[in-house]
């Protein structure tokens, strides 16, 4: 028995039995999950993403990526992180940093809205913004917060310390409190921390960033999880 090709050749029932053996073969050394396509991930942020004074290697980006790469996940991380960067900078270039190949999206904002006193209701709005434009491309997201200080007020660090929380929970987002949870002492306080951070007491060196890492690792694992 024999067909024709859609080339216009000749494909005799033999070739296609070949065809058909040498592709069980193939998944027999390949298994499917093995043929996955790689996960590719924005994350959005600022100077903490960008790796603000460190070498490139020991950033925040490269180093997430290779923690999750030795835990067998198949990721790529698109380092679109700027220092400086507040939400409403966040918001003003999420759509076009979201890339037809971008999976899954890490938002981590909102340090220099605290550092600028920018209204946290102006940072709610922006961070929101993010979040619908990533429901509708319907990806998933992981929102890391970071709690304020008490520079502008009890009331400025209340309203600002709802923000991410809320809003994980109303977009169905994942949720990590605290970007530097990993540097506090045991007792909750930042004293510990200081053998952890760059001279100027605000970005993590490379040691901190690994522990960093080490804890949000597994919140991106679940990002990945999301990905349909």
């Amino acid at each position: 028995m024999r067909r024709v090709s859609p080339a216009g050749g000749l494909v005799s029932y033999g070739q296609r039995v070949l065809r058909h053996k040498a592709l069980a073969a193939l998944l027999l050394v390949c298994p499917v999950g093995a043929l996955a396509e790689e996960v590719t991930i924005l994350a959005l942020g600022d100077s903490l993403t960008a790796g603000y004074g460190l070498p490139t290697e020991s950033g925040l980006v490269p180093q997430l990526e290779n923690w999750l790469r030795g835990q067998d996940e198949d990721v790529s991380i698109i380092n679109a992180g700027v220092s400086g960067d507040t939400t409403r900078g966040g918001l003003s270039r999420v759509e076009w940093s979201l890339t037809p190949e971008v999976d899954a999206m890490i938002v981590t904002l909102g340090g220099n809205d605290v550092l600028r006193g920018v209204d946290p209701a102006s940072s709610r709005e922006n961070l929101d913004g993010i979040l619908d434009i990533a429901d509708a491309r319907g990806l998933p997201v992981l929102l890391v917060g970071l709690p304020a200080s008490a520079n502008f007020g009890a009331e400025f660090k209340a309203a600002f310390d709802r923000i991410h929380p809320e809003l994980a929970e109303e977009h169905g987002a994942l949720y990590e409190p605290n970007f530097f949870e990993a540097l506090l002492a045991e007792d909750g306080t930042a004293g510990a921390s200081r053998r952890y951070m760059q001279p100027d007491g605000i970005h993590p060196n490379a040691e901190g960033v690994q522990r960093i890492v080490e804890r949000l690792g597994p919140r991106v694992q679940e990002l990945i999880a999301r990905v349909e």
